[in-house]
Parts: structure tokens; sequence; C-alpha cells
């Protein structure tokens, strides 16, 4: 008979050592909360939605999770056991088990978490527990075991003796119980001294009552890195970042040097690419296959083709197709579409336009609110005046195969047609008709081009 599985996830402590305005399990790991992350890990173990209890910062936690998970509040906030019991109302009689998280644990993967299910499910006993060992308690509490190896208790760091600091084994604080025992046993759980009720008493109570409680040891210490600090908040990215890095590389992406290179969970990339170090690839980042990124490259929100080459330079929110290199110290803002074949060189900016196949902008040239066509050759220094004295962008057009000189100031809105072109230094701010060569300031025509001439 199938069993089912719904996690209680603990969300609503005050952090007071991030020494923040944000909530604690709001900090950012990769792109995404800390909260997303074990989120996401209990959805996939379980295969349900999880329950989360928030209390400091609860509406910034729901905003941020929206749809992600069931939400109750914790108020007043009187410890880890108090916190599993605001759940009860709405999870009573709808799980065989229940897998109790904390939202400050982002490393722990949906396989442990697993595995703890899998563990109970076969258990007698009402508990199973994640453990871990380890020389540094970083404040977890040691696992005491009787002389047969049973666990017994669970004394946290400010209660052991001497010989109890021998212990490695330490208590993650990860749980999955029988959800009737869990439901009951909360009711019996003694107010410590410091007016809360802790979770962990659950194994005492359970050790009273003859049960057993099983031990599951993790196989990674690092899954249990717990956040409370900003030091631990960089050791948690470090090691989710490795851990991402490494599951790219075993999918045939190149990393040159896998320490300096910053990948962020929604980012997807395609095999053969090679990432250069100092590169950044942020939200929804889209590679293709068989490209060149880096080295000092930015990628945010970006759709990249195949075989693209993207040399230290900055793209937000832009579309290239197959075959684009650009860069050094070029600069793509959102809503930039690059044609597949496109060169953008060194010191080149654009912000809103298409590029049309095959078109080059070598080098010092800004291009704002415009469409290019197909062919077009765009001189050094040249620049689309989009913004009016009325405060609107105005918009550019240049036709298939037009040739723009050096230092061309292209005053929108304009059109330059087919077969164009415009002379070193001519400030257009006039349509230019097709095969004419304009000059001047202001740019006025000289002759009509054949199609196969050139300036």
């Amino acid at each position: 008979m199938k069993t089912t599985t719904i996690s209680v996830i603990l969300a609503a402590g005050q952090g007071t050592r991030m020494n923040s305005e944000l909530p604690k399990v709001l900090h950012s790991l990769l792109g995404r909360s800390m909260a997303w992350f074990t989120v996401q890990a209990s959805r996939q173990a379980t295969g349900a939605q999880p329950v989360m209890v928030i209390g400091h910062g609860a509406e910034a936690v729901r905003q941020n999770l929206d749809g992600e998970a069931q939400f109750v509040i914790q108020d007043p906030q009187l410890g880890t056991g108090h916190a599993v019991q605001q759940a009860k109302p709405i999870l009573q009689g709808r799980s065989d088990f229940i897998l109790v998280t904390y939202a400050d644990m982002p490393l722990l993967t949906s396989a442990t978490l697993s595995r703890l299910i899998q563990a109970q499910g076969s258990h007698s006993g009402p508990m199973t527990m994640l453990t871990v060992i380890a020389d540094d308690p970083r404040g977890f509490g040691r696992v005491v075991r009787g002389s047969d190896g049973k666990v017994q208790a669970i004394v946290e760091e400010a209660g052991v003796t001497p010989e109890q600091l021998t212990i490695r084994e330490l208590n993650a604080g990860v749980y999955c119980f029988t959800a009737d025992w869990l439901w009951q046993a909360l009711e019996r759980i003694p107010l410590s001294p410091k007016g809360e009720y802790y979770l962990t008493d659950l194994v005492g109570i359970a050790v009273v009552e003859g049960l057993s409680v099983q031990a599951l040891t993790v196989e990674d210490p690092a899954e249990v890195i717990g956040i409370n600090t900003r030091v631990h908040l960089a050791e948690a990215e470090a090691a989710l970042r490795s851990r991402l890095n490494k599951a790219w590389m075993l999918a045939g992406v190149t990393m040159i040097d896998p320490v300096a290179t910053y990948i962020e969970t929604d980012v997807t990339i395609g095999r053969d690419t090679v990432i250069w170090p100092n590169t950044y690839l942020h939200g929804k980042t889209e590679v293709g296959e068989a490209c060149v990124l880096g080295p000092n490259t930015i990628l945010r929100d970006t759709r990249i083709g195949n075989r693209c080459k993207v040399l230290a330079s900055v793209l937000e929110g832009a579309l290239l197709e197959d075959d684009v290199d650009m860069g050094p110290f070029g600069h793509l803002r959102k809503g930039t579409h690059l044609a597949r074949g496109v060169h953008l060189g060194n010191f080149g900016e654009v912000k809103n336009s298409y590029l049309g196949p095959g078109t080059k902008m070598g080098h010092f040239s800004y291009i704002g609110d415009a469409t290019i066509g197909p062919d077009v050759n765009i001189g050094c220094g040249t620049v689309t005046c989009n913004y009016g004295m009325d405060g609107k962008k105005n918009l550019t057009e240049i036709g298939e195969g037009a040739f723009i000189g050096s230092d061309t100031m292209l005053v929108a809105p304009v059109k330059v047609g087919e077969g164009a072109a415009t002379g070193s230094g001519a400030v257009v701010t006039k349509d230019v008709p097709p095969y004419t060569l304009v000059v001047g300031v202001p740019a006025r025509p000289l002759r009509m081009l054949e199609k196969r001439d050139s300036c």
C-alpha cells in the first residue's frame, strides 16, 4: 500500500545573526532565496506541496514563495516543537508521515530526504532522524547512543558532559515522523527553562515509551550546512555553486576555472560550450551549443543561439541568434536582437534594437530604438540620436546593405534606405532615399549609388 508524506518547513525565526532587515530565509543563493531551495527539495522528495511555518517577515516570505507552499503563522514563537504544532490543524489525517526540515538548510537534496522517508517507511518506531559525522558541531546537538547502539537522547551543546564532547555524531535537525504519533507526542513536550518547546525532546519521549528512534547518517556533510550568519551564507553559496557547476560539466559544458564561474539555478547551457573565468550567468539565461563565453562576461535573462562568441561583455535581456560574435567591452541592453552572423566589436552598445543577418558594427557606436536590415555596415562612432527634446524615444530604420560612415549621427526619427550610404561625420536629420550617398552637416544628397558601388 502506497504511503504519503507531507513536509513541514520551519521558517519563522528572526535570524538576528544575519544583521539584516531581510528575513533570513530570503537571503539569496545563486539567484534564489534559501527557502526556495528547501521547498524544491521537499516537493521532489514527497510529491506534495509543503507547509511552511512562518513568522518574522511573514508577508515577504509569502510573496517570495507564492504558490510554492502552504503557509501557517507561528505567533508567538515558542520553539521548534510549537512551530510544528501550528501545522497540525491543516495536516492531521492527511498523510502517513511528516517530514520536518528547516528553510535555512538549502543544500539538503531531494535524494537525501527521500532516503530519510524510505528509512522511516521500513522502521517500526515513530521517527527517523538525520545525523551527520563531523568534528565541528556548528551548534548541533550530539547524538547519544546506548550500549546496544540505539539512539537514547540528543544533548545540546550547552549541556554536554566532558565525555560527550568526544561524540562526533550530530543531530542535523531533520526528521521523518509517523504522523499519528507526532501529533499526539507534540502535546507532551515539556516547557524548557527558556519558555519554549523543543522538537528534540521527542527523542526522549519516544525512548521513555520504549519506542525505537532510528538515525540515518547523511552522506555529504555539506548538505546540512545551516545558515545563521553571512559567513555560513558564503559557505553554502560556494558549496551550491560547486555542485551546480559540476553537474554542468558532466552534461558537456567546459569550464576553464569552475571556481571563477557563476551560474544561477534557472540558467540552461548547451553541450560543447566553453566558459572562461569571471563569467556570470544570471536569471533565465539560455545558452546554445558550442558557444564561447568570457572571460569577464555577464549575461542576464539573455538567450544565445549556437556557436556564438561573447568576450568581456554585458548582455541584459538580449537575444542572439546563431553564429553571432561580440566584444570585448560590448553592452547589449533590454530588447536587443542580433540576427544570425552579426558582428559587434569593442565598445559597442545596443538597446531595444534589431540588427539583421550579417550586419557588422565594428566599434565605438551606440544603436538605440532601431531596426537595421541585413548586411549593413555601421562605421566607428555611429550614434542613433534617439532621445528627442519632447522626452520621447524616436525610431531609426536602416535598409539592407546600407553603409553608415564613421562618426555618423542619425537624428531620429529617420530612415536610411536600402543600399544608401552616409559620409564620415554626417549628421542625418532627414530620410535618405535608397542608393543615395549623403554627406555634411546637416547631411544632403551628393550622388546616386550603384548597387555594387562603395564609399
